[in-house]
C-alpha cells in the first residue's frame, strides 16, 4: 500500500479499516506521542476504543544523545540494542542512568498529557499505534509494557516500516500490522505528503476530545452462558448519563 500521497490522518483512517475485525472487543488504544497521537484518535474513533498514550524514550548513546541504543517506558520496561551499545562503548552503568533519566522524562510527559485518563489494561486488547516505525526501538518498548501490565492481547498497528523491524516486531507484540512494508525505507517522513512534526497542544486536545468516554465509565467485560453457548462482550455506559444510571443503569428511576 502506497501513503506517499497522504497524510497522518489518512494514514490513521486507513489503518482503522485493517483493525476493524476488533471493534467488537473495544480495546485501549495507545498512541506513541507524539505523531502516534492522531494516527491513534482515527483508529480509536473508528472501532470505539479507548484513545490513551503511552510514551517511551530513546536511550541515547554516550556523548551522541540524538543516536539511540534502545528505549524505555515510565513503567521501566524496556529494549536494549545490545550490538549498538557495545559498539559505542556504553557501559552497564551508562545505561543503567540513562535508563532511569528517560524512564523519569516518559512519566513526566505522561503527566502532561494526561496519562491519568488510561484505562486499565488487564485482561484486555491493547493496540499500540504510531505513525511508522524506523529501528523499532520505543515500540518495542511500549509492547513489553503493556504486556508486562497484564494485556491480554497486544497489536501494534502502524502505517509503514522497513521489513527488518517488522519482523523484529512479530517477535514482541502477538500482532503486527503494517499498511506497508517497504524495502527502500529510510525515514517514516518519506511516505507522507504533509508530516508536520505534532505539538504538546495538539496531542492534549486529541486526547481531551475522548476524554468523556475515557474517564467516566470504562467499558467491562461480561459473559453469559446458557447450555453449550456462550455470549461474551462489553458493557460501556453512554456518557453524560447521570451517575446513578452508570451505577445501575436499568433502574434510571428512584
Amino acid at each position: 500500500m502506497n501513503l506517499r500521497s497522504g497524510t497522518v490522518i489518512e494514514a490513521g483512517k486507513l489503518l482503522a479499516e485493517a483493525l476493524k475485525r476488533f471493534e467488537v472487543e473495544r480495546p485501549v488504544v495507545l498512541g506513541i506521542p507524539r505523531g502516534g497521537v492522531p494516527v491513534a484518535a482515527e483508529v480509536a474513533r473508528a472501532i470505539g476504543g479507548d484513545l490513551a498514550v503511552i510514551v517511551a524514550r530513546k536511550l541515547g548513546a554516550p556523548g551522541n544523545p540524538e543516536l539511540a541504543i534502545g528505549a524505555t517506558t515510565a513503567e521501566g520496561a524496556y529494549y536494549l540494542d545490545a550490538q549498538t551499545a557495545a559498539m559505542v562503548g556504553a557501559s552497564d552503568a551508562y545505561i543503567a542512568g540513562e535508563r532511569e533519566r528517560q524512564a523519569r522524562e516518559a512519566a513526566r510527559r505522561e503527566a502532561l498529557f494526561d496519562s491519568h485518563r488510561r484505562p486499565p489494561m488487564k485482561d484486555r486488547t491493547v493496540i499500540v499505534v504510531d505513525d511508522g516505525v524506523a529501528t523499532g526501538s520505543t515500540a518495542i518498548a511500549s509492547v513489553r509494557s503493556v504486556k508486562a501490565a497484564g494485556a491480554s492481547r497486544v497489536v501494534l498497528a502502524v502505517p509503514v516500516g522497513p521489513p527488518g523491524t517488522i519482523e523484529a516486531l512479530k517477535r514482541e507484540a502477538d500482532e503486527v500490522v503494517c499498511l506497508h512494508v517497504d524495502p527502500q525505507f529510510w525515514a517514516v517522513g518519506q511516505f507522507y505528503d504533509e508530516f508536520e512534526a505534532v505539538e504538546d497542544g495538539e496531542v492534549i486536545r486529541i486526547l481531551r476530545s475522548f476524554a468523556p468516554v475515557a474517564a467516566t465509565d470504562p467499558a467491562r467485560s461480561f459473559a453469559v452462558r446458557r447450555d453449550s453457548v456462550r455470549l461474551s462482550g462489553w458493557l460501556r455506559t453512554p456518557a453524560g448519563m447521570p451517575a446513578r444510571s452508570r451505577l445501575c443503569p436499568w433502574k434510571s428511576g428512584g
